[in-house]
C-alpha cells in the first residue's frame, strides 16, 4: 500500500499559553536529522540480501559487499551498538578483531531503524521491511481502532497480531523456498505475539543458556545444504538498562557476549557465513532535572496531549482534536535544540519510518514526533516509573543508538 494522503489539517486556533519562549533554543529543523540508510545498509536489508543469495524468490540484495553463502546464520545481540563496541576492544578482543579482519570477516555499522528500539528492529530484521510497512514504529503507540496505547514489546493491551503485521517474514518466505529456517532464542519468546509478526518461519529452538545457542545454532546450521539460522542474546541490553553502558556489569556482560560469538564461529560448518548484528545502541543520561525532563511534572508539555507514546529518546505524542498544531509548535520551543521535533507529516516525508508508510500505520504514528539529539530524556516519572528510571537508553537518531554492527564469519 502506497503512503495515505495527509488527512485534513486541523484548526490552528490560538497558541497553546505559556510563557514567553525567547529564552529557547532555537528549534532544530528536522532536515538536519541523520536519516537511517533504508534500502542499502539498514536492519531491514539484512535477511532479504542473505535469502536472495540463497535463491528465495521475491527478494532482491540490497547490502552489495555480502556475498551470497549456502547457510547463513543471524546473531542479534540486544543493545550493542557500534560506537560502544568500539570502545571496549579490551572486553571484546574476539568482536574487535571482526571489524577490520584479514582472516575472512569483515566489519562494517548498518543503521537501525527508527525508532532504534526492539520491537521495531525486530520485526525489520524478520520482515525485512522498513517501521513504516510494518507497522511496529515505537515502543508504545496509539491503536487507532481503540484509542490505547499499545505496547508493541510486551504486546499489552492484547491486539491481534496478523492484522496488526500482515507481511509474511523472511523467514516464512525461505521456509517456503526449501531453506531449512530456524530460530534458537529462550524459550520465553517461543508464542509471543512479537515473535509471532517478526521472526516466525521454519522451526523454533528454545535454549536457556547463550552457549546452548550458540551450539544449536551451530547444529541447525548444518542440518541442510541451504539454511538461515536467527539465535538472539538479551542480556546486554538488560545491563545496560539497568546499570549503564559505563558500567562493570555492562562490561562484564560483553564479554559474555565476546566468548559467544567465538564460540560459534569455531563450530560453523561448511559454506557458511555468521552475522553479528544488534537492534540498536545505548547512551547513558544523567539523573538530574537538566537531562530528564519531566512530562508529568511539565505543564507547558501536557498542554494539549491527550497520549504520549514511545520512549524516553523517541517520544510519539498524541494531541486532543484540534490541538496538533499547537503542541508541535509548544514542544518546538520548549525542546529548542535538544530534540529534532517533526509533525507527523514532516517525519514521514523526511524518511524518518522508510520510503513509504502504509494506510494502516498512519495514524499510530504521533501527531508530533520528538527525537532526542542530544543525551536526554522526556520521562513520565508517573505513568512510566520503570522506563524513568533506567540509566541506558535508546530510541533517537543519533549515532550512538543508530548504529549497529555487521560482523561476518565465514567457513
Amino acid at each position: 500500500m502506497s503512503q495515505p494522503s495527509p488527512p485534513a489539517a486541523h484548526d490552528r486556533g490560538e497558541p497553546v499559553p505559556g510563557p514567553a519562549y525567547w529564552d529557547h533554543p532555537e528549534p532544530l529543523a528536522v532536515a538536519s536529522a541523520p536519516v537511517p540508510e533504508y534500502g542499502s545498509g539498514s536492519l531491514a536489508d539484512l535477511l532479504p540480501t542473505l535469502a536472495a543469495g540463497m535463491g528465495v524468490p521475491g527478494l532482491a540484495p540490497a547490502i552489495e559487499e555480502l556475498a551470497p553463502a549456502d547457510r547463513n546464520c543471524v546473531f542479534l545481540i540486544d543493545g550493542l551498538g557500534w560506537e560502544q563496541l568500539r570502545q571496549h576492544p579490551d572486553e571484546a578482543p574476539y568482536l574487535t578483531s571482526l571489524l577490520a579482519s584479514s582472516r575472512g570477516g569483515t566489519g562494517r555499522p548498518l543503521t537501525a531503524c527508527y525508532p532504534a528500539t526492539t520491537a521495531t528492529s525486530l520485526a525489520s530484521v524478520g520482515t525485512g521491511l522498513p517501521p513504516g510497512a510494518h507497522g511496529l514504529p515505537g515502543y508504545t503507540v496509539r491503536n487507532p481502532q481503540t484509542g490505547e496505547l499499545m505496547n508493541q514489546l510486551r504486546w499489552h493491551p492484547w491486539t491481534s497480531p496478523g492484522p496488526w503485521q500482515p507481511y509474511p517474514t523472511v523467514f516464512q518466505l525461505a521456509h517456503a523456498a526449501g531453506v531449512h529456517a530456524a530460530q534458537v532464542s529462550s524459550p520465553t519468546f517461543q508464542n509471543t505475539p512479537l515473535t509471532k509478526v517478526a521472526l516466525s518461519g521454519g522451526t523454533f529452538h528454545g535454549r536457556l543458556t547463550g552457549e546452548e545457542r550458540m551450539d544449536l545454532a551451530a547444529e541447525q546450521l548444518a542440518a541442510a545444504d541451504r539454511a538461515l539460522v536467527y539465535t538472539y542474546y538479551a542480556e546486554l541490553d538488560g545491563a545496560g538498562h539497568r546499570y549503564g553502558v559505563a558500567s562493570d556489569t555492562w562490561r562484564g556482560q560483553l564479554m559474555c557476549v565476546d566468548r559467544l560469538v567465538q564460540r560459534l564461529a569455531e563450530q560453523l560448518p561448511p559454506r557458511s557465513a555468521l552475522y553479528v548484528t544488534a537492534d540498536h545502541g545505548m547512551v547513558d543520561v544523567p539523573f538530574d532535572e537538566q537531562h530528564r525532563i519531566d512530562f508529568d511534572e511539565d505543564w507547558e508539555l501536557r498542554a494539549g496531549v491527550a497520549l504520549l507514546g514511545g520512549e524516553g529518546r523517541a517520544r510519539h505524542v498524541y494531541a486532543v482534536p484540534g490541538a496538533a498544531n499547537d503542541v508541535l509548535t509548544c514542544w518546538r520551543e520548549v525542546l529548542g535544540e535538544q530534540f529534532w521535533v517533526a509533525s507527523r507529516d514532516e517525519a514521514i516525508e523526511a524518511g524518518w519510518f522508510g520510503p513509504r508508510v502504509d494506510e494502516r500505520v498512519y495514524d499510530r504514528i504521533g501527531d508530533v514526533v520528538a527525537a532526542a539529539r542530544d543525551d536526554v530524556l522526556i520521562i513520565a516519572s508517573q505513568r512510566e516509573p520503570k522506563e524513568s528510571a533506567m540509566v541506558g537508553n535508546h530510541g533517537s537518531l543519533t549515532p550512538a543508538e543508530q548504529f549497529v554492527p555487521l560482523l561476518e564469519v565465514r567457513s
